[in-house]
């Protein structure tokens, strides 16, 4: 376990290669050979602690941070195990690589990070077939419903660069989205601020609050089918802002609900969806605009409709073959 004590609380100073990662990866890495699910249950309990305060497994970490880590054992082996054949898990496809970059074309259904009962993420899977790695890291998330472009960075400079762009909202990032209803407007910018708070089940929601976080989307109509029964459109979604469930809660509070949603969108229409051939959320992440970390220059990758949404725009057109585009 990297020199740690088995016996005693251990009290870790995170160094520059630890900066920016979440906690539970920091320790899922330095913990070798403690099961997962002890590393999720200790930082539940709150007996992980960073600079003598209790956090949640996606808190990010800083260099200079104290980590406070109780003691652990971990069970011996009953006998020497033969070496392991190298896993073969599918990887996303690569849409770009570079020596600092790789942008992955994400499939819905795939978390992008292990956790809550999932083994093995995207990030998971793309470290067990580049085991000579020494960096490799999410810069960004998608939601596991959500499909598209997700960036992952090989190098440190490559992280903090991006991450400095998030901050300053110069990454340019598109979604397409489907929604319920007659969208008028050809261009449509939404600002209102969303809360997150906590049902009673204990599941995370994002609502619009005046009182929560700045939130700015911009909405541009793509196509739509006034006609269908119920109407419907296709837009792309440019995000100024990067809050948790910004999309699906702005196009919910404007009556617009994305298709498939199955946290704020209409259960109903979803279920009619489902055995017209929609089974999963229509959002997918179709471009993103940002410079290189390393050199400055202007990078755009773009992820086509994925096969299942394509088809599903394809049987809005054979069922309204005289509406065109919009």
């Amino acid at each position: 376990m990297n020199d740690l004590s088995k016996d005693a609380v251990n009290r870790v100073a995170v160094g520059e290669e630890g900066a920016g990662q979440r906690v539970d990866n920091y320790l899922l890495r330095i913990l070798k050979g403690v099961p997962k699910s002890h590393v999720y249950r200790i930082l539940r309990s709150g007996e992980v602690r960073v600079n003598r305060h209790r956090v949640g497994p996606d808190t990010r970490l800083a260099s200079g941070d104290v980590l406070r880590i109780p003691p652990i054992r971990t069970a011996a082996p009953a006998h020497k195990a033969a070496p392991r054949a190298p896993v073969s898990i599918p990887v996303p496809p690569i849409l770009f690589e570079d020596d600092a970059l790789i942008a992955l074309d994400k499939p819905a259904g795939l978390a992008v990070h292990g956790g809550s009962g999932i083994s093995h993420g995207v990030i998971e899977r793309l470290r067990l077939t580049r085991p000579d790695a020494k960096f490799l890291e999410l810069v960004h998330r998608l939601d596991r419903d959500t499909s598209g472009v997700l960036l992952v960075a090989k190098r440190r400079a490559a992280l903090t660069g991006l991450h400095a762009q998030l901050r300053e909202g110069a990454i340019d990032k598109r979604y397409y989205v489907l929604v319920r209803g007659k969208w008028r407007d050809a261009r449509r910018a939404v600002e209102l601020a969303l809360e997150t708070y906590v049902t009673a089940d204990g599941e995370r929601r994002v609502r619009v609050d005046p009182e929560g976080r700045a939130a700015r989307t911009i909405f541009r109509r793509v196509r739509s089918w006034p006609e269908a029964n119920p109407p419907v459109a296709l837009l792309e979604a440019e995000l100024e802002t990067g809050r948790t469930h910004q999309i699906r809660v702005h196009l919910t509070h404007l009556g617009f609900p994305l298709a498939g949603d199955d946290k704020y969108g209409d259960f109903a229409w979803n279920k009619t969806l489902a055995k017209t051939g929609l089974k999963r959320m229509f959002l997918h992440a179709h471009r993103i605009r940002f410079r290189h970390p390393i050199d400055g220059r202007e990078v755009v990758i773009e992820s086509p409709l994925p096969p299942d949404l394509a088809a599903f725009v394809g049987s809005l057109d054979a069922a309204r073959p005289e509406v065109g585009h919009a």
